[in-house]
């Protein structure tokens, strides 16, 4: 256990010692988003006073040195109530907007969140992303009042979003986390979540901070460490997610390496949690699904495919450490498909996942040399995905979604055979009382 508290600059701690205490908290990780926080900023208010008037909360920024105003847009962003059909408010919305110390990142970002939560001694937290575009008030009812009301202690969101938006979560993130630990957790990376004090307390008591968790390993890890943790999770249906969009041929080798590590690290930690589970199980879901129209998120296929195919000209001798050896032949033998097409089935991206866990576990390289020459597949990976779905409506494309976690369901055995050190040859006894007389000694 790590109970050394998390640096709060002095201006910070005097802020928390005239709250004092609330029962709400929310909390924004920012950097440079000023021409979207105003709008997250003002959705929390009403969702508070609208859906939680009586409770004392607490809105935190957690800034990572934006250079653009955002701790001062935050600071000045008020909300006419008048025309919101909100009565008097009862209680004062207070704010706390802080820098925060650690390495860069979001996760650096909620460690100080986390800690203000445990000063503040606050039963229900909230964390929303400062790029959201599609927050509505109601967000916050759904984040915070299966914590309140319900006694739950992580609340997961739930959106409906492109067929190309969250493809490390659709390919990787989703499945992974279902096959392992059992719980249909949807959107496992989504970047919202609720989760309550006592959760809270227990991330900021993990030795994760120094990290991949600091940055954008942060929202697997949670999720991972609610499951795992045996914490009482749900998830709660906010409707379409629509925020500033990332393409994946574009810039996210860094995030990808980032889930990717946490997801690895995570399965070395609760080896005794996934490795006795079978198939998965439904989560609750709160809240009112409904259909809605999502942005449409453009890929560049082109350059997705020519990333891996570099990779299998460049990389081949790390992918063959990396991979099993059946892992590496099939993957090979798809070079000859015609064109630039590039199809890689469920089965062997399944095998390439879970090799690549076990890899990671057995240390055969660097960790982040490994990490980093995964990437090229996981392109070559949602290439696949993009022409298996070109045709399909998101619903249909979420069949495949599906299939793809069975598959990770169904293979889990392999994962579980090859994660195990190898079995050792029996020594004979006459050896054993050999090496046990000369190292002499109490063998007590």
């Amino acid at each position: 256990m790590n109970n050394s508290l998390t640096p709060l600059t002095a201006l910070t701690e005097a802020r928390i010692q005239d709250i004092d205490s609330a029962e709400i908290l929310v909390g924004i990780p920012s950097y440079n988003n000023a021409d979207t926080v105003g709008h997250v900023v003002r959705a929390v208010s009403v969702g508070l006073a609208k859906h939680f008037p009586g409770r004392r909360a607490v809105l935190v920024n957690s800034d990572g040195g934006s250079t653009d105003g955002t701790p001062a847009l935050v600071a000045r962003t008020a909300v006419d109530f008048q025309h919101l059909f909100i009565g008097d408010r009862q209680s004062v919305l207070h704010r706390i907007i802080t820098p925060y110390h650690g390495i860069p990142g979001k996760g650096s970002a909620f460690r100080t969140i986390f800690e203000i939560a445990r000063r503040l001694k606050a039963r229900a937290c909230a964390v929303v992303d400062a790029d959201l575009r599609s927050i509505s008030p109601e967000w916050i009812e759904l984040l915070l009042r299966p914590i309140i009301e319900e006694w739950y202690d992580y609340v997961a969101p739930y959106y409906l979003r492109h067929k190309y938006d969250g493809t490390i979560t659709n390919s990787l993130a989703y499945p992974l986390t279902r096959a392992l630990y059992g719980q249909r957790i949807r959107q496992p990376i989504g970047g919202e979540f609720g989760f309550s004090g006592v959760l809270a307390a227990h991330y900021l008591d993990q030795h994760v901070w120094e990290s991949e968790v600091a940055r954008f390993g942060i929202d697997i890890w949670m999720t991972t460490e609610a499951i795992a943790s045996g914490a009482r999770v749900c998830q709660s249906f906010l409707g379409a997610k629509i925020h500033n969009p990332k393409d994946p041929a574009g810039d996210l080798s860094a995030m990808l390496m980032q889930v990717m590590g946490a997801l690895f690290a995570s399965m070395e930690q609760h080896e005794s949690v996934w490795s006795r589970r079978e198939g998965s199980q439904p989560v609750p879901l709160f809240g009112f699904p409904y259909e809605v129209g999502v942005e449409p998120v453009h890929v560049n296929v082109e350059r997705m495919v020519s990333h891996y195919r570099q990779g299998l000209t460049d990389l081949e001798p790390i992918w063959q450490q990396i991979l099993a050896d059946d892992t590496f032949t099939q993957l090979r033998d798809l070079k000859g498909t015609s064109g630039t097409d590039c199809r890689i089935p469920d089965e062997l991206w399944v095998q390439v996942v879970y090799d690549a866990a076990t890899a990671y576990h057995k240390r055969i390289m660097p960790r982040d040399h490994l990490l980093k020459a995964l990437t090229p597949l996981y392109l070559g990976r949602t290439a696949s995905f993009v022409y298996a779905t070109q045709g399909l409506t998101s619903t249909e494309a979420e069949q495949k979604i599906e299939s793809l976690c069975h598959t990770f369901e169904r293979m889990k055995p392999y994962l579980v055979e090859r994660w195990q050190p190898p079995t050792l040859q029996p020594v004979s006894p006459a050896l054993l009382h050999h090496a046990t007389t000369d190292a002499g000694g109490d063998h007590g």
